[in-house]
């Protein structure tokens, strides 16, 4: 993290992070946590990593503990919102950060119409609609029983500017905009704010691991603020909506990218 110190936005909030065992789901667990939250760390495979981040934020006196569940399947979703009940009595803030396996390959055939397949789209689609539709129906007994919650949906800025043709992956992402707005007209009278940030080329996370020193020089002479967005800075932005100072915003769709999308 870049931030030597957080404040404590979050003290006593319990929050669920989808995909949280690495990258940016790692980076906004452990900041969630310094900010005073209790985290549950979910991962789908990567048990190990899970462990690794929890026993971080421990050893930086955080709470948090690691839960193995697929968010592609209802029943392992809601078994993990209910062991986090459990274990907290609570859940504030839901973390839509789980994504399927992706590499971003401009040469790859789902970056044009006429090799992209339908067995591309799926997959996306299940694994970050579905997904987040599996995510929010677990949670929201508990956060209309306590009349609010936070939840957050994580897109990217290639929805407002395809500056590599992702056909899959860019759909998928876009899908949550309109699941975010629908979210939160439904679920705005329960107190439950709903919003989407929208994250550029992230410096570095495993889907941009491919990409050169070069291309993220040139993505930051193309933003405002000159410079790539970090994979921390990202995280602040998350913890901003996440706590309490963003109670007065639901229903957006926010570009993180340093302004290099302004829709």
């Amino acid at each position: 993290m870049t931030q030597t110190t957080i404040p404590k936005l979050l003290t006593d909030k319990v929050v669920i992070i989808t995909g949280s065992s690495r990258g940016l789901g790692a980076e906004i667990a452990q900041q969630m946590a310094a900010a005073g939250a209790k985290v549950c760390v979910n991962y789908r495979q990567s048990k190990d990593a899970a462990e690794q981040v929890v026993a971080k934020i421990k050893d930086a006196g955080g709470q948090a503990f690691a839960y193995q569940a697929d968010v592609t399947q209802l029943q392992e979703v809601q078994a993990m919102a209910q062991a986090v009940i459990e274990r907290f009595s609570r859940i504030d803030v839901l973390v839509n950060n789980a994504l399927p396996q992706y590499q971003f390959d401009p040469s790859a055939d789902n970056t044009s119409i006429e090799t992209v397949q339908w067995a591309h789209f799926s997959q996306q689609i299940d694994g970050i609609v579905k997904g987040a539709v599996n995510t929010v129906q677990a949670v929201l007994p508990q956060m209309k029983a306590q009349q609010m919650g936070k939840i957050i949906n994580i897109s990217t800025n290639l929805i407002y500017n395809p500056v590599v043709t992702y056909y899959d992956y860019t759909t998928a992402k876009s899908a949550l905009v309109g699941l975010t707005r629908n979210l939160a007209s439904e679920l705005g009278p329960h107190g439950i704010r709903v919003n989407l940030l929208a994250g550029g080329l992230l410096k570095t996370t495993d889907a941009s691991s491919l990409t050169t020193e070069e291309v993220f020089d040139y993505i930051a002479t193309t933003t405002p603020l000159r410079q790539a967005t970090s994979v921390a800075n990202f995280a602040n932005s998350v913890l901003l909506m996440a706590s309490d100072l963003s109670a007065a915003i639901t229903g957006q769709s926010i570009a993180v990218d340093g302004g290099l999308t302004m829709p």
